[in-house]
């Protein structure tokens, strides 16, 4: 199996024909069988998997090469999402133009060269798959959700939770799903669920949907400049639904996809299982 079938598979399950600039093959494999499969995987996980006899190692963020240093490229599928919950065009450009600036100057210091030399020093196939298995959790999580609480303009946070927290992916992960800003009587409204495009778009993001007529965003993780700026502003929600088990839901479709085309797939560093 080559890495490049591997990653076409990933890309195939998240809907999408190219790969996105935040995950990227770093040292090609025309003959992988065991494959070491993590959320972060860097140089210490790269020795355990040649420890171990693999020959192959996939991180899900991005720890080497462009695929670092070009992160803040994939920041821009944020804007397509937040027209299509009603915010100008215009305004979700600037809103995320703040947040995108800071990752890219933040990124462009960043060692790239030293989990890519390593895995090239232990003659192993790495790459990493972020945006992919990220688009997979979030068009799941939205359908589910739609599905449930579309027709149920009174649903509070407290029932979201509920149904979060009843869902296999959630309910015995220790870090679950957390409410930051609202409280379990407060009324949902339109629900978002913010969980690809690189990160958390910051606080006039947040902004940007709440004026658009969202009431709750449902997201991975966000800072605390953020909870405090959507607390200041009076209406919005938010909940946390847990970074490791929101990231496990998609990481998961893709590692038994990769098993069903015959690898060896052990995951690892964040991947949970349920």
């Amino acid at each position: 199996m080559t890495t490049q079938i591997m990653v076409q598979k990933a890309l195939e399950l998240a809907g999408i024909e190219t790969l996105p600039c935040d995950s990227q093959i770093i040292t090609p494999g025309t003959d992988v069988r065991r494959v070491l499969f993590g959320i972060d995987m860097e140089t210490q996980e790269l020795l355990l998997a040649k420890h171990l006899g693999f020959d192959c190692v996939v991180s899900h963020h991005p720890h080497a090469g462009s695929a670092m240093i070009e992160f803040a490229k994939v920041m821009e599928i944020q804007i397509d999402k937040m027209v299509g919950f009603g915010v100008p065009i215009n305004r979700a450009q600037k809103a995320l133009r703040k947040k995108q600036l800071s990752v890219d100057i933040g990124m462009h210091v960043s060692n790239y060269d030293r989990t890519a030399s390593a895995a090239k020093l232990l003659n192993l196939a790495y790459f990493n798959v972020h945006m992919p298995a990220d688009l997979i959790t979030e068009n799941e999580v939205q359908a589910l959700l739609d599905q449930r609480f579309g027709g149920e303009p009174k649903a509070t946070l407290g029932d979201v939770m509920d149904f979060l927290k009843g869902m296999e992916a959630y309910a015995n992960a220790p870090a679950g799903p957390v409410i930051r800003v609202g409280s379990e009587k407060d009324y949902a409204g339109k629900i978002a669920v913010l969980m690809a495009g690189g990160t958390n778009g910051g606080a006039e993001v947040y902004k940007a949907y709440f004026d658009a007529g969202v009431g709750t965003i449902i997201a991975m993780h966000m800072p605390e400049d953020v909870k405090k700026a959507v607390e200041e502003q009076g209406y919005g929600n938010v909940i946390i639904a847990g970074h490791m088990a929101s990231d496990s839901i998609g990481l998961r479709k893709i590692a038994e996809a990769w098993r069903g085309m015959g690898l060896e797939v052990v995951t690892m560093a964040g991947i949970l299982a349920v």
